[in-house]
C-alpha cells in the first residue's frame, strides 16, 4: 500500500504527524512513543467519519535496513473509537489493536524500484516493496492513522443488533446464478452427434 510520503488526504497536512528523520535512525535504532491530542484525535474522527476517538497510542520501532539505504518501520497502535450502527445509526464504541509495519526509502531509489525491469512483485511482497519517504522524513503519526483506519470494523453494528445486508446480498447472486439454465455443454452436443453416426 503506497502512502504517498503521509499525504493521503488530498494534500493537506496529516491530522495526526510525528516526523522522524531517517538519518537519526541510521545511527542506532529509535523507538518513539506517540500519543494524539484531543484536537488531532477529533480532526482524525473527521476524515475517518468516526463519532469519536477517544484514545491513540501507537509505540513504532524505526531501524535501519537494506545496508543502511532504507528504513524499517514496525508499530502497535491501540485506539478507543466509537463508530456509527450502520443498521440503527446508534454509537457503537470499539478498541482497535494493530501491529503494522512498513518499509520506507529515499523516493529516487522508490523511483528506481519501478523502473527495474524485473517483476518485483516475484521477489518482494507487499510489506517489502518501500515507500518514498519526502525530505528523508518519515511520518509515523499519518501511517498509524492509516493502520487504524484498516482495523476499523468496515460493518459496525449495535449489540444485539443483526447485519444480514451483506449475506442477503451475497445469497440473491448465488440464488440469481442457480436460476439461471445451465448452458449445454458443446463437447456432449458433439458425442450425441457422433453417437447417431
Amino acid at each position: 500500500m503506497q502512502h504517498n510520503g503521509g499525504q493521503l488526504n488530498g494534500g493537506a497536512a496529516p491530522e495526526f504527524s510525528r516526523v522522524i528523520r531517517a538519518d537519526a535512525v541510521h545511527r542506532s535504532p529509535v523507538t518513539e512513543t506517540i500519543e494524539a491530542t484531543e484536537a488531532e484525535r477529533h480532526a482524525l474522527a473527521a476524515r475517518l467519519e468516526l463519532e469519536s476517538i477517544d484514545r491513540l497510542t501507537a509505540t513504532v520501532t524505526l531501524k535501519s535496513a537494506r545496508g543502511g539505504q532504507m528504513v524499517q518501520v514496525n508499530g502497535t497502535l491501540e485506539a478507543d473509537v466509537v463508530q456509527t450502527c450502520v443498521v440503527t445509526l446508534e454509537p457503537v464504541p470499539a478498541h482497535v489493536s494493530e501491529r503494522f509495519s512498513a518499509l520506507f526509502a529515499p523516493e529516487h531509489l522508490v523511483e528506481d524500484f519501478d523502473e527495474e525491469e524485473i517483476d518485483l512483485e516475484a521477489l518482494l511482497s507487499d510489506e517489502d516493496q518501500p515507500e518514498p519517504m519526502e525530505n528523508g522524513r518519515i511520518d509515523i503519526g499519518e501511517l498509524t492513522a492509516q493502520h487504524l483506519s484498516l482495523g476499523l470494523d468496515p460493518y459496525p453494528h449495535a449489540e444485539g443488533v443483526e447485519f444480514a445486508g451483506y449475506a442477503e446480498h451475497e445469497e440473491g447472486e448465488a440464488e440469481a446464478e442457480a436460476a439461471e439454465p445451465e448452458k449445454p455443454n458443446p463437447f456432449a452436443v458433439l458425442q450425441s452427434l457422433k453417437q447417431k453416426n
